[in-house]
């Protein structure tokens, strides 16, 4: 129950601050409105205030603790790195538990915004490769696709630093970066230093495609918050033209035949080249993102289970059956995994293996093929919104199940609580 005294409204207040404060934080780290909304309440009910009603955007949220009472509106932060995430999961767990005061929670959130990653530069900049090769071996695993993949990374990680000093840089960053590293690769295909150059423009690019935005402003629309999840998927798709729109300009400008544009794959490596190339995405993204040492193991079980969960399905089916599962897997085994490990936090085991998803790379190369005259454009529409949507459906069943899972986890510690109280009282008794 909420404190009945003199101090009711400052109480009020102050919980109002913090529970706007830390739904901005999880906006900033990618969670869906949904999820952030039943995760909100679980903390303003121990707080003592079962009430709260919240309205979740893309870009900040409004809060209130009692219907017709006073609401509180805060802007997100841009978007926090995999080990702020981590740190924002832990402050609302201790929240649950009770170990943590409105006032500390504060401080620790504003805190973790200021925090960085706490690698050298140097080895985050080396990273940055590092991921393009281990997604080249995986997608286009040929030894002249991966030097090209390596040297893309390069360019566009110096565009990014670029992006953080000049505003103009930023604003045509997808355009410019697309623009960029297609000069580069389609430039060696002319040259006849490799093949399937469409394919290799993806790994360097597979950062900064919107795939995860597309895929949760459609999980968002499924589960009925329409404004945040159209907002969501319209900016998504929209970055994802403009990536489009510098690879034709680069392609139109060196004259690359159409035939040139396919999808073709090159297998030069073998079967060694996909575990190789997943342990190569799981490290980089580690020093990437700042992930604590503890959560680096996990890291790399969750990828290697959406991996194996989408490779399944794309032999048993389609693209779209193997994005299904692998987003049940990654989901799912993200959940199971917190279960298991309450501190750590879900959505940092989760997010590495949904990029290997890649949504917006699918996109990318259908857009490509139809401007190149090769596909329809009511094939690529429904090519690409079908992976989407798998991949949507996918997210929705695992967090689902994991969510029933936690359920039922409450529900069987209640019970054991229960019978641990009724045994002592026996002992007592007798």
């Amino acid at each position: 129950m909420p404190p009945s005294s003199t101090a009711d409204d400052a109480h009020a207040t102050e919980t109002r601050a913090l529970l706007a404060h830390l739904g901005t934080a999880m906006i900033a780290t990618g969670q869906p409105a949904q999820e952030i909304e039943e995760e909100l309440a679980e903390v303003g009910l121990q707080l003592g205030y079962p009430d709260i009603q919240t309205a979740v955007g893309p870009t900040g949220l409004i809060v209130t603790l009692t219907e017709g009472g006073p609401s509180t509106y805060r802007s997100a932060p841009p978007g926090m790195r995999l080990h702020q995430s981590a740190s924002v999961r832990r402050i609302r767990y201790q929240l649950i538990r009770g170990e943590l005061a409105p006032g500390a929670a504060r401080e620790q959130l504003a805190a973790v915004a200021r925090r960085g990653v706490g690698h050298p530069q140097w080895l985050v900049a080396l990273a940055w490769p590092v991921l393009a090769v281990g997604i080249a071996l995986i997608l286009q695993p040929g030894w002249a696709n991966i030097a090209a993949a390596a040297v893309g990374a390069v360019i566009v990680f110096m565009l990014v630093q670029l992006a953080e000093r000049y505003q103009l840089v930023k604003a045509l960053l997808p355009t410019l970066a697309a623009f960029v590293v297609s000069l580069a690769v389609f430039g060696a295909a002319n040259a006849g230093l490799l093949e399937g150059p469409l394919r290799t423009v993806l790994p360097p690019l597979a950062v900064l495609l919107p795939g995860a935005l597309v895929v949760n402003g459609m999980s968002e629309l499924a589960a009925g918050h329409m404004q945040a999840g159209s907002a969501r998927l319209t900016y998504g798709l929209v970055q994802l033209g403009l990536f489009a729109l510098g690879l034709l300009m680069a392609t139109a400008l060196l004259r690359v035949p159409a035939a040139t544009l396919t999808n073709l794959r090159v297998d030069e490596i073998g079967w060694s080249g996909a575990p190789v190339g997943l342990l190569l995405i799981g490290l980089s993204i580690c020093l990437m993102e700042g992930v604590p040492l503890r959560m680096q193991g996990w890291v790399l079980l969750v990828l290697s289970l959406a991996f194996g969960a989408q490779v399944a399905g794309q032999q048993l089916g389609s693209i779209g059956l193997g994005g299904f599962l692998g987003a049940i897997a990654a989901s799912l085994g993200a959940s199971v995994v917190e279960l298991r490990r309450p501190q750590l936090a879900r959505l940092v085991l989760f997010l590495p293996a949904f990029w290997l998803l890649v949504p917006g790379s699918l996109g990318l190369v259908g857009v490509t093929e139809l401007a190149a005259g090769r596909e329809s454009a009511t094939d690529v529409a429904l090519g690409v919104l079908g992976v989407v949507i798998a991949i949507s459906l996918g997210l929705l069943v695992g967090s689902s199940l994991g969510s029933s899972l936690r359920g039922r986890l409450a529900v069987m510690s209640r019970h054991v609580g229960r019978d641990c109280v009724t045994t002592r009282s026996e002992v007592v008794d007798g």
